[in-house]
């Protein structure tokens, strides 16, 4: 007579990244959108990057953009929102997700970045 062992396995789901784009949350887009509305640019995008600089070697720009992509940028829409992105800051921003947090500190966009390896208490600078 043979004993049979069964063996649980927990399947927690682990969810990769995608490398090869940028996420922006419905969260993010409303906001982005909201703002939009303010300055009166219907059309504009967001221009996120990364450059050297903060307490911790990198931070992320973050500004708008009211003209069209450069050829060499990679576009990235979501949620009626488009996002440009130059080449070099993609190496460091792919698989990165855009979304807007509120806390018991404040509100504002936050970069879920899988490439960064540490970021400072201010949450501007990065490091990887």
């Amino acid at each position: 007579m043979s004993a049979q062992v069964q063996a649980v396995v927990s399947e927690e789901a682990v969810v990769m990244p995608d490398l090869s784009t940028i996420v922006i949350t419905k969260s993010a887009a409303e906001a982005i959108q909201s703002q939009r509305v303010k300055r009166g640019t219907p059309d504009a995008a967001i221009r996120v990057g990364i450059r050297g600089g903060g307490c911790t070697g990198f931070s992320y720009l973050f500004e708008w953009d009211d003209k069209e992509p450069k050829s060499t940028d990679k576009v990235f829409a979501e949620h009626g929102v488009k996002l440009y992105v130059d080449p070099k800051s993609f190496v460091y921003l792919r698989g990165t997700e855009l979304d807007f947090v509120t806390s018991m500190m404040g509100h504002g966009f936050k970069f879920n970045n899988p490439n960064a390896k540490g970021s400072c208490g201010c949450g501007d600078s990065v490091q990887f």
